[in-house]
């Protein structure tokens, strides 16, 4: 863990947030500034910087992040009628936060961007 991360402080429940979803290995939680009717943050329960950091030591993590979608889906209710799931990589992708995570967006029609 990283103690200056806000993700980190959150899966640590230092900082309060509305969990979706948890496991031993992730944490789902709603955006604060929600860019769909659901919006959920999807991270690894360990600090793993972006998706240039995954490797074969950390895989597991993300293995478990991609069979919890699944699970996501069910509890928002939206399996039937979908999801998009996003990762932004480094500054000029738009990571703001310097934690590996994924945005599940659900609840309305998502346009193509």
């Amino acid at each position: 863990m990283n103690d200056d991360c806000i993700f980190c402080k959150i899966i640590k429940k230092e900082i309060p947030s509305e969990f979706v979803y948890e496991d031993e290995y992730v944490a789902a939680f709603k955006d604060l500034n929600p860019l769909a009717p659901v919006h959920v943050l999807v991270v690894p329960k360990i600090h793993i910087e972006s998706l240039e950091e995954v490797n074969e030591e950390n895989m597991e993590y993300i293995d478990k992040i991609h069979l919890a979608f699944k699970k996501i889906a069910q509890i928002t209710n939206v399996s039937e009628s979908g999801y998009r799931i996003i990762s932004n990589c480094g500054r000029d992708a738009g990571q703001e936060v310097k934690h590996l995570h994924y945005h599940f967006l659900a609840g309305k029609k998502l346009g193509i961007q």
